[in-house]
């Protein structure tokens, strides 16, 4: 477990909150719990219920969604200073997909009261890491975008039409 100058340290560099002042970022550091997983360990399968999401202090997960039977399909890999889980902090909804540790991991978990708290106490470092945030869902959005385009060219490919005739 880290003391809170680490934890604080740790938030100081993550992007999401750049724009947080020091002392919001000490409470919010303080409403924060810790959760590690060993390698291989599964925090959440698709389809689990869930109100958190988790900052990578320490190790590497891997977000996947299952293909056909044993199969999974890697969407991500995420390391310190990166984060998942927000579609079912904000949205409510079941995980979209499912995350294991693939070294051993040390997460910090913000959940909807500690959110609820940032934003009532602090309305001015709410707002910085949500402006964070959506940037940061743009970028995602972006790069799905292009999967999907990706992933169609592959699909005409194979199938033998000419997707270079317009």
């Amino acid at each position: 477990m880290r003391s809170p100058a680490e934890t604080l340290a740790f938030l100081r560099d993550v992007r999401l909150f750049k724009d947080v002042g020091t002392a919001e970022l000490a409470v919010l550091a303080g409403n924060l719990d810790e959760r590690t997983l060993r390698r291989g360990q599964v925090l959440f399968r698709e389809g689990d219920a869930g109100e958190e999401m988790f900052l990578v202090q320490r190790g590497t997960i891997v977000i996947s969604k299952p293909v056909t039977g044993r199969v999974e399909q890697v969407l991500a890999r995420v390391g310190p200073g990166d984060f998942f889980g927000e579609m079912s902090l904000f949205g409510q909804l079941p995980r979209s997909a499912t995350v294991q540790a693939e070294t051993d991991v040390t997460l910090l978990v913000l959940d909807r009261e500690a959110l609820r708290r940032l934003t009532e106490n602090s309305p001015r470092a709410a707002a910085a890491f949500f402006q964070a945030l959506v940037q940061v869902f743009i970028e995602r959005l972006r790069a799905s975008g292009d999967l999907v385009a990706e992933v169609t060219r592959w699909g005409l490919e194979a199938t033998g039409l000419d997707v270079d005739s317009r």
